[in-house]
């Protein structure tokens, strides 16, 4: 009798009780893999893919060589290129949102027919190969060149944007304290009203902030004869070299020179300024000019994001303050 009870729960165990452990153990098993594919998909979306603009043709102005690179690839020689690479890492992640807005605009408003964009800062932005950045550092430099990489990558995708379209994302290195208009540097940006006059602290502690150029009065006179061969100067007449007008922001707009009137921007090519916020002072047969800031003063400051970056400020925040009613939107949605 005993044993046909045992035969019976071993019928029953092998019926029933073990397929039901097995389907418990598969379903388990099953779901640990979904899990883990689910774990690499989320790895896998987490890669930027761009629908457009992934590359770009770079022309290389010393060669005349049209280079396609990968963007956010290229975007790294830039950021190396015209930003400290000893700056906070949001004034970096800034930059690198600044100089992928301003790539793409020069995109989508070609200057070069064979390339979207050059190598001439002069022309569109500043790049620097690996290789010559690397031997320009200090210290650490592989160390150095991971932070922009980092600060490049962590902000894949994403731009400027003005009703919905990529703004032209000008940016320079020490406002001086306040930015300038388009107008009063290029004669234009009225399509441009994300580009106006901001205030900003702290740029006063940086080397790019003061700067002095001294010239004798045959100076003066031997490099304005390069543009106005019918210069005439007075030195000693105190309405022959007068500032006459300032714009906006309080950088020279208009000075006098002898029998000529010519811009501010002129005048910082002329006589190699670092910015067009200067005053004028004659000192003993020369003139010197006591400049503040460094470049054309419109839109981002780098050494004002630098400035906000200490203070606590995010990327976001940066270009919110020196953009004026922009979003910062990912390139592909729109």
């Amino acid at each position: 009798m005993k044993k046909i009870f045992i035969y019976f729960f071993a019928f029953l165990f092998i019926c029933f009780i073990l397929p039901a452990l097995l389907t418990k153990w598969e379903v388990a098993t099953s779901s640990q893999e979904n899990e883990n594919i689910a774990e690499n998909q989320e790895e896998i979306s987490e890669e930027y893919i761009y629908n457009k603009y992934g590359t770009i043709k770079l022309l290389h102005t010393d060669t005349n060589a049209v280079e396609e690179v990968a963007l956010d690839t290229y975007l790294c020689h830039v950021v190396s290129a015209e930003m400290p690479v000893d700056f906070e890492k949001e004034a970096l992640k800034a930059q690198a949102i600044v100089a992928r807005t301003y790539t793409i605009y020069k995109i989508n408003h070609k200057k070069h027919d064979n390339a979207d964009i050059c190598d001439d800062s002069n022309c569109c932005q500043a790049w620097i190969s690996k290789e010559d950045r690397l031997a320009r550092w200090d210290g650490d430099k592989e160390e150095k060149w991971k932070k922009i990489e980092d600060c490049v990558n962590e902000t894949k995708g994403k731009i400027i944007t003005y009703n919905n379209e990529p703004i032209n994302a000008f940016f320079h290195s020490n406002s001086g304290g306040k930015t300038e208009l388009p107008v009063d540097v290029w004669g234009g940006g009225s399509n441009m009203p994300y580009l106006q006059v901001v205030e900003t602290a702290g740029e006063d502690g940086y080397t790019q902030y003061n700067s002095e150029v001294e010239l004798s009065n045959e100076e003066i006179v031997e490099k304005l004869k390069e543009k106005y061969a019918d210069i005439q100067i007075d030195f000693n007449n105190e309405e022959d070299i007068k500032i006459l007008e300032y714009t906006s922001s309080g950088r020279v707009k208009t000075i006098k020179f002898g029998n000529h009137e010519i811009s501010g921007t002129e005048a910082r090519t002329i006589f190699g300024l670092r910015s067009t916020n200067f005053e004028i002072e004659k000192i003993d047969g020369k003139i010197k000019f006591t400049v503040t800031g460094y470049g054309h003063g419109v839109g981002m400051s780098q050494t004002g994001a630098d400035s906000m970056a200490k203070s606590g400020s995010s990327a976001e925040d940066i270009i919110n303050h020196f953009y004026v009613g922009i979003e910062i939107k990912d390139v592909n949605s729109i």
